[in-house]
């Protein structure tokens, strides 16, 4: 997210010159102001998860995230006898990686009214990549697993992590060009739309129509309150979370609720382009009336849209909270000779890897290609094909979203284990290869002056890159 967000007030504790202000909260403020900071703290999940699953302890660790447990509504869900059962597993796939989701979904949006993707003429060419980029790794994948278990996870490689994807390129500081964040910003964008339909269409087993129905009218209601400018939190709560515990029932997965009512929520602000010049022009007087400040307060907040709030104040929380415990629950697999073994043998394992490290790039880069040749797009000044190729191998780090649906894919615990090693060993490879990659193309090519890690403008992207997914 900007710095400016998270610098300390001098007002404030954190500003003061107090030892704990100086020595641990301004430099824990600006660690988490870094674009690198999300995938720091997600790499520490997952070493954290490898480490919990493989020691003398690895009992409790699987024992821990099946523990399960009942949502239970009472009367209103009776004819489910007793609620939904969950595992504290599930609850983290179905519950808070449906509040991720709700973020992409808001990210989405706002990208679409205000963002990159209002200008479809620069958002092409990357969208174009994008589809190429996720085209070919479910081709790779699906060439070696077209039968048998492994068919079904062909939409795993399919996913590109946007928080260690954004620290590569962070890592890399000055060298790297403005644009070429903005093409990877924008690819990871198309690519989480793609991953959504994807979820929805092709990892629904069964649906029950009636609960379904009310997580439709749910979506009705919210677009209407939307339309009738209907602003009060607590009713989109209460109908949120009714969309949410309906889909979870439905049969699809909860997490497209999440996005759903991400999509639904205004993009643009309530009282659009106006603006004040300062505050005498909003109270009068030198001791303003109580109402006149609540007047002033309301009017102020409505310049800012309610998806740009929003994500103002729960990204953090899915980027240090929500995809670090996904990490945590989900990236705990066995490292035995056994397990590595069966996995060095799997078509699952070398799906998921070529997919990802090969698959990629080759369809990110190809794709760029066509859309220049057919007119489609055009790449930003300052950028070459070598860039691309570098962005397209980082493309191939996966993790988040391709972790979720290699879950969702297969029922046995031992396919779903070589998926998610074969993803943890491609994003290594992707990030090195990308790294490498762009280090190569950043020594000739000309910079237009605006760089990662500089004095560059804030980016575009409403999280302000601390998104991890």
């Amino acid at each position: 997210m900007p710095e400016n967000h998270l610098q300390p007030r001098s007002e404030a504790w954190s500003g003061s010159e107090r030892p704990l202000a100086r020595g641990v909260a301004r430099p824990l403020l600006r660690f988490l102001a870094q674009e690198t900071a999300a995938g720091v703290v997600l790499a520490a999940a997952t070493v954290a998860a490898l480490v919990w699953a493989n020691s003398p302890w690895s009992a409790s660790y699987h024992a821990f995230w099946s523990h399960e447990f009942r949502i239970d509504l009472g009367g209103w869900d009776a004819l489910e006898h007793g609620g939904h059962a969950m595992t504290f597993e599930g609850f983290v796939s179905d519950a808070l990686m449906a509040v991720f989701f709700f973020v992409v979904g808001l990210e989405i949006a706002t990208e679409f009214v205000v963002g990159e993707l209002r200008d479809r003429a620069v958002a092409a060419l990357p969208a174009v990549a994008a589809v190429g980029g996720m085209a070919v790794p479910a081709l790779v994948f699906f060439a070696l697993n077209s039968s048998g278990v492994g068919s079904s996870g062909w939409g795993i490689p399919m996913a590109t992590d946007i928080a260690f994807a954004v620290g590569v390129l962070a890592l890399l500081g000055s060298r790297v060009p403005h644009p070429l964040k903005l093409f990877l910003l924008t690819l990871a964008i198309v690519d989480d739309i793609g991953a959504i339909l994807v979820i929805a269409v092709f990892y629904t087993d069964s649906l029950s129509l009636g609960w379904l129905l009310v997580a439709i009218s749910g979506l009705v209601g919210i677009a209407t309150m939307r339309r009738s400018r209907i602003w009060y939190t607590p009713v989109y709560i209460l109908v949120g979370f009714v969309i949410w515990y309906a889909t979870l029932q439905s049969g699809v997965h909860a997490t497209i609720a999440g996005v759903a009512i991400g999509l639904l929520t205004p993009a643009r602000p309530l009282l659009g382009e106006r603006r004040f010049e300062n505050l005498e022009d909003i109270v009068s007087g030198e001791t303003a009336h109580p109402a006149e400040l609540r007047d002033a307060a309301w009017r102020l907040r409505e310049l800012t849209s309610v998806s740009t709030r929003l994500l103002y104040l729960i990204s953090p929380w899915t980027s240090f909270l929500v995809v670090p415990i996904f990490a945590l629950a989900n990236a705990g697999v066995s490292l035995s000779s056994d397990q590595l073994s069966d996995a060095a043998g799997s078509s699952i394992t070398w799906g998921v890897i070529l997919g990802l490290v090969v698959g990629k790039p080759v369809g990110v880069v190809g794709a760029t290609l066509i859309g220049r040749r057919l007119g489609w797009g055009r790449l930003s000044e300052g950028l070459n094909m070598s860039h691309i190729v570098g962005v397209g191998c980082i493309a191939g780090i996966g993790f988040t979203v391709a972790i979720f649906i290699a879950n969702l894919s297969f029922d046995d615990a031992a396919s779903a284990d070589q998926a998610v090693l074969a993803v943890l060993a491609a994003s290594i490879l992707a990030s090195v290869i990308g790294a490498i990659a762009l280090s190569r193309a950043t020594r000739t090519a000309p910079t237009d002056g605006r760089h990662i890690g500089g004095s560059a403008p804030a980016s575009p992207d409403p999280a302000g890159g601390s998104r991890a997914g």
